[in-house]
């Protein structure tokens, strides 16, 4: 199944004139998710890494454990006009039948808890410690990482228009990168497969995004045990809040050379083993802004 990128007819206007020409674009579908046949959620996604966003999106909202809490993800019911299947409908058959959430959710591409009734209710206590987390990243190494990020973004070199979440290691090695419309379900994707290959808690591995750091990512990350998490984008304010409730170290604006570091700067080595900004690779106008906590 290849559905991640469409074209469509277009106008291009420059100062030179019209140009009609196709454009590529990202593809936008729902996905609902139904558990043991009953419809709990429909998320607006880019297809593909279906069953790591139902395994991410699950775990986040305390509905399963592990994978071994799935029996079986098939796609179902749903066709086109013309009587071919979707793959936009994806039932989850849980091991130990489960009471679902009372409420319902609907999350469009662009917010993870729309679909919340309260701010409480998506103050999950995770299980995870992360303050009994050992990983620290030099920041030098931090810095490279939105790069390596984005050279593993196929969909959004040809369409410019899907977010990426990936998980790295302290030396910056790509352990999963995952591309989607939506910044939550990009996360739900690297978490999913998280969860799938018995890497939870990543409690040695740094969440990189490349959307701003919202609150539900910060959520997702703290659920998961991830130690850190870097956006290259602005944090909320509640995201920060949330991070220094669960001991989250929250880089945010990792562009370049430069960085905002906002909550548990200890994880972050500024010196490094290379003698932090005097390392040529951050350059004669590095800095680093940390929060003084």
């Amino acid at each position: 199944m290849s559905r991640v990128t469409v074209r469509r007819k277009t106008i291009r206007v420059t100062a030179a004139g019209e140009i009609r020409r196709p454009d590529t674009l990202a593809v936008e579908e729902p996905l609902e998710i139904r558990i043991d046949g009953e419809s709990l959620t429909v998320t607006m996604r880019t297809p593909g890494n279906d069953i790591d966003l139902a395994h991410g999106f699950l775990f986040g909202e305390n509905i399963i454990e592990s994978a071994d809490d799935i029996v079986s993800a098939r796609y179902c019911a749903g066709t086109d006009a013309e009587g071919h299947n979707t793959y936009n409908v994806l039932d989850i058959r849980l091991r130990v039948p489960t009471i679902l959430p009372t409420r319902r959710f609907f999350t469009s591409s662009a917010c993870g808890v729309c679909g919340k009734t309260s701010l409480d209710e998506v103050r999950f206590r995770t299980e995870f410690r992360l303050a009994d987390s050992t990983l620290t990243i030099d920041a030098p190494m931090l810095s490279t990482l939105p790069d390596e990020l984005r050279s593993r973004q196929a969909a959004f070199a040809v369409t410019g228009g899907v977010h990426a979440a990936g998980l790295f290691t302290r030396d910056g090695t790509a352990v999963v990168v995952r591309e989607d419309v939506g910044r939550h379900n990009a996360v739900d994707k690297v978490l999913g497969w998280a969860v799938r290959n018995d890497r939870i808690p990543a409690a040695d591995l740094v969440l990189v995004v490349s959307s701003r750091a919202s609150f539900e990512l910060v959520q997702k990350a703290v659920m998961a045990g991830v130690p850190v998490l870097a956006a290259v984008s602005a944090p909320s304010s509640l995201a920060v809040d949330l991070a220094t409730e669960a001991g989250l170290t929250l880089v945010g604006f990792l562009r370049g050379e430069t960085m905002n570091i906002y909550t548990e700067a200890q994880r972050i080595d500024v010196a490094g083993p290379y003698g932090g900004l005097s390392d040529p690779r951050w350059g004669p106008t590095a800095a680093i802004s940390r929060q003084v906590r």
